[in-house]
């Protein structure tokens, strides 16, 4: 059985996608899945291609430790920014999966809005070995993650997205 985090009081202009133990990485995914919350998914789609080619970056604010300056994090309110491409094209891929689903449905897939959108730590593997001095192994370890998303149906509103603190004041 498939649990998902968020549920809708409407599920008629909804749909949702899943992934479990993607082999990517959970910090870099879950800052960009930060920006892409209740974004249009047209926009949403121009942001990751945009992100994949360099043009637009990624804000760091949670796990921000050793990420370097960039210019283009002025438009978010911060210095620190990335350009996960790795991350950028699962989240492509997810959201096509949520956008063919919502066809499927008989959505106007136009209309859609990312409204939910979860990134959480999958199980830690234990894949490769590393071999140390003395006859000493470690292990590498990977953290993937599990994502899931909710579109919903509706008009893009300004007051949908999240509110920055001068936005506030």
């Amino acid at each position: 059985m498939v649990h998902y985090s968020f549920r809708e009081d409407s599920a008629v202009n909804s749909c949702k996608a899943k992934g479990n133990n993607w082999l990517v990485h959970f910090k870099n995914t879950y800052e960009t899945a930060n920006v892409i919350r209740k974004m249009p998914l047209k926009r949403a789609y121009a942001y990751l291609k945009n992100v994949i080619a360099h043009k637009e970056c990624v804000p760091f604010t949670r796990y921000k430790g050793g990420v370097g300056k960039c210019a283009q994090a002025k438009q978010f309110r911060t210095v620190q920014g990335r350009w996960p491409q790795k991350s950028a094209k699962f989240l492509i891929d997810l959201l096509k999966n949520a956008e063919s689903n919502a066809e499927y449905n008989g959505l106007d897939v136009d209309r859609l809005v990312v409204r939910h959108l979860q990134v959480s730590r999958g199980c830690v593997s234990r894949r490769r070995r590393a071999f140390r001095a003395h006859g000493r192994i470690n292990t590498h370890r990977y953290v993937p993650c599990n994502i899931q998303v909710y579109l919903t149906e509706e008009e893009y509103l300004p007051s949908i997205r999240k509110r920055t603190k001068r936005s506030i004041k």
